[in-house]
């Protein structure tokens, strides 16, 4: 498993002490430093769509201005969110499976992780 994550990011730490209380382990990635690769985020964008991989509320997403990544096509968001992890919603998680969560919601964490 990986888990992009940033350290300032309460949702994050929320993610990552959910793991360790279940003794499940995952690499731990600096998003900002080692944003999701160009083919994982397509497959991200590919299960959840676009709405659940931009973080809308960081300062990131309000400097490049909502229409703006509305107006790009899939992939020119991809390389938007691949040069800049801060527009990515954090947690994203990539579970072994394949399967991708971005953000921390503990019904699907559950439901994903057991």
């Amino acid at each position: 498993m990986k888990l992009y994550s940033y350290s300032s990011c309460s949702t994050c730490r929320k993610a990552i002490a959910w793991l360790t209380a279940r003794q499940l382990a995952a690499e731990t990635l600096d998003i900002t430093e080692q944003p999701p690769s160009i083919n994982e985020l397509e497959q991200a964008l590919a299960q959840l769509g676009r709405k659940r991989l931009f973080n809308t509320s960081g300062q990131s997403y309000r400097a490049l201005g909502a229409a703006a990544v509305q107006a790009m096509d899939d992939q020119a968001a991809i390389a938007a969110l691949a040069a800049d992890g801060k527009l990515i919603k954090r947690p994203l998680l990539i579970a072994a499976n394949g399967r991708i969560l971005t953000g921390f919601k503990e019904p699907e964490w559950l439901d994903l992780l057991g």
